[in-house]
């Protein structure tokens, strides 16, 4: 046979297979070393090279407080000398200002030049955030404090609760001992009890309504309207009460036409954030309601509102200390009494409110302690208030330590389960 060009390999059925040539498995090669080398081999591959460590805008160190600390000092320096001793300008209020946007000014310069632009800008923004939410707590604090600083010392506990301003005389030096705001604080409990038991029915209902139920021109109409009446003044509603029912003579001043002017507050507030806590509610529990052949009221009554009970309960909190305080509906509707009324249908009825109002600028020291002592009672109860529905915002989960419940656990909490029967195996 002809032999074969090397490197070309030619087909022959008549080699047998254990003839052909194997080949070898390859050995790994030791490294060359190259010329340059003492030990005569190539050199070691180089290192992988380290990246820099990233930077984190929100991350504070040593050297971003020092920048701060630097900051500060040298804006309330600069700002100084520039009020009084190049300028005439006075004012605590505008040299807080001043030294204030300095101090954002050279932060974001100092930053800039020693970390980066990003993180320069990033800070100044966390600064001006910060600095809102510290002003907020401070503004509330001092609120409280000052309330409380001139209410408490004055106050006779047995007499501010269980007596009225029957017998008020503003130069009985001891009239504290023998008078207080009874008459306001059972005033203010009925009106608020009555809005409430008035209004949160019509607020959930238009809620779901707004969610669940209503589409189209309608529901676009009713939420528009619910959107008009939560940015209407609260003056205009005591006005409206006034002109509909009092000056027509249908109702007289009393407790209940009160509240029926907080009824008008507290509805749209109500209704916004029902609306909002619906919207949370998983769709596939609806969706599964309905699938089991519950009708839509059914789907709503038993899945969409106990789901959404802590925020519904929430709400409604929220609303009723939104109308604890109003003053102006009150002065068309109540129109305030010194003496206990405790019957909300007739004759005028006072509140707390409307006692702050009358005795806050009064010549007399007696009465604007009273005017405090309210402003106290009327302070604790809305705090109540925020508290129990920072209390019922909270879900079971959170409050047990448990997972949070999937809708597999919400349709088993909500339907009951048929039970299924096994087949003897």
């Amino acid at each position: 046979m002809q032999a074969a060009p090397p490197g070309v390999l030619i087909a022959n059925s008549s080699v047998s297979t254990g003839s052909l040539p194997t080949r070898q498995p390859s050995r790994p090669v030791p490294p060359t070393r190259g010329p340059g080398d003492p030990s005569g081999g190539t050199p070691d591959p180089p290192a992988p090279r380290r990246l820099p460590t990233p930077i984190r805008p929100g991350a504070v160190g040593p050297q971003d407080v020092a920048l701060i600390v630097v900051s500060a000092l040298s804006s309330f320096c600069l700002v100084w000398v520039v009020f009084y001793q190049l300028t005439s300008l006075t004012g605590g209020l505008g040299f807080l200002v001043c030294w204030y946007a300095g101090f954002l000014a050279l932060t974001w310069f100092g930053t800039s030049q020693v970390i980066e632009r990003q993180v320069a800008t990033d800070r100044v923004a966390g600064i001006l955030v910060w600095t809102a939410g510290l002003l907020i707590i401070g503004i509330v604090i001092f609120i409280v404090a000052w309330v409380t600083y001139k209410a408490v010392p004055s106050i006779h506990w047995s007499a501010l609760f269980t007596k009225d301003q029957r017998t008020l005389a503003a130069s009985d030096p001891n009239l504290l001992n023998h008078v207080g705001v009874l008459q306001a604080i059972v005033g203010t409990l009925e009106q608020v009890l009555m809005a409430t038991l008035m209004g949160v029915p019509f607020a959930i209902a238009t809620a779901v309504y707004l969610n669940e139920v209503g589409t189209g021109r309608t529901a676009r109409l009713v939420r528009t309207v619910v959107t008009a009446m939560s940015g209407t003044p609260s003056i205009v509603a005591g006005v409206f009460i006034y002109s509909i029912f009092i000056f027509t003579g249908v109702l007289h001043y009393s407790g209940f036409a009160a509240s029926l002017a907080l009824v008008v507050i507290l509805l749209p507030s109500v209704t916004r954030v029902v609306e909002e806590v619906l919207r949370v509610v998983p769709s596939g529990l609806r969706e599964a309601s309905l699938s089991l052949g519950a009708p839509e009221w059914r789907t709503v009554w038993s899945v969409v509102i106990p789901t959404a009970r802590s925020g519904v309960v929430t709400a409604v909190l929220l609303g009723v200390a939104r109308i604890v305080g109003e003053t102006a509906p009150l002065i068309f509707t109540a129109f305030g009494s010194q003496v206990l009324n405790a019957n909300p249908l007739v004759h005028d009825q006072g509140a707390l409110p409307l006692v702050i109002l009358s005795n806050t600028h009064a010549a007399q020291q007696v009465l604007i302690d009273i005017a405090f002592q309210a402003a106290f009672v009327l302070m604790s109860i809305v705090l109540i208030l925020f508290v129990l529905a920072r209390y019922f915002s909270r879900t079971k989960s959170k409050k047990s330590g448990r997972a949070q419940p999937t809708e597999d656990d919400m349709m088993a909490r909500y339907f009951l389960p048929i039970p299924i029967e096994r087949s003897p195996e």
